[in-house]
């Protein structure tokens, strides 16, 4: 069993279907009901609410196992934060970066205070087990603020211009929220961007930087990686 992947003794469908739902929910906009339409029209039935339950389940352990994978990040990081709505209440998604555009860490907290920043830093520092030489952020104070404390060693670059990295990289997430009509809770929010953010960039390469050919290749290698890490290679068919 490849580390850090659930077992998946006693599941009754295969490896290779839990896998593919799990990849079809978080690498595309759909809804459980609409993974469960598309594996029905491949003579897989299998109900949108087992479907729900592998990606809690299994969603988080492919993001790790992959995040696992990439190189170490660059010691550039861009920093933002957007407010998402959960139930009607404002509450604030941070995320970093890195200067190729990899997803470091996100973060859902009910404000963008210091105190909140200064939390954002110390889990960045503590997940990628690494200080950055630079920091780009926009011209929110409580950035300044939390960096004089947490990392005041790291060059810090302030401009609402140098961020458009940071700030580009929300879109898949803006783009999964109205097709689930918004977030439940935080901590449903939290678990879903986890997994998301660490599944779906594995299969979205620079596209327009590529040509058709090379494209084709390079979806080849992560569908590989995809297979190894949700042991789909390695491991027999569950009864």
């Amino acid at each position: 069993m490849s580390s850090g992947v659930p077992s998946y003794r006693n599941h009754r469908y295969p490896v290779e279907v839990i896998s593919h739902c799990v990849w079809l929910y978080f690498r595309f906009p759909l809804s459980f009901r609409e993974v469960e339409e598309l594996m029905l029209e491949r003579g897989v039935v299998v109900s949108y609410e087992t479907v729900r339950r592998w990606c809690l389940k299994f969603g988080q352990a492919y993001a790790s196992a992959l995040r696992r994978r990439r190189p170490r990040p660059g010691d550039k990081w861009h920093l933002d934060e957007v407010f998402i709505k959960i139930n009607g209440v404002r509450k604030y998604l941070w995320r970093a970066v890195d200067a190729d555009g990899n997803v470091l860490d996100i973060l859902v907290q009910n404000r963008r205070d210091k105190a909140e920043a200064r939390r954002f830093f110390r889990r960045l520092l503590t997940t990628t087990g690494q200080v950055p030489g630079v920091i780009v952020t926009d011209k929110l104070k409580s950035y300044g603020a939390a960096h004089r404390e947490v990392m005041p060693s790291v060059e810090h670059h302030v401009h609402k211009g140098l961020n458009n990295r940071a700030e580009n990289s929300h879109q898949p997430t803006r783009q999964r929220e109205r097709a689930m009509k918004g977030f439940r809770s935080p901590g449903s929010a939290q678990r879903f961007l986890s997994a998301f953010t660490g599944i779906s960039p594995h299969f979205r390469p620079h596209r327009h930087l590529m040509t058709a050919g090379r494209h084709r290749l390079e979806m080849s290698i992560r569908f590989t990686i995809w297979d190894q890490i949700t042991d789909v290679t390695g491991m027999p068919s569950a009864g």
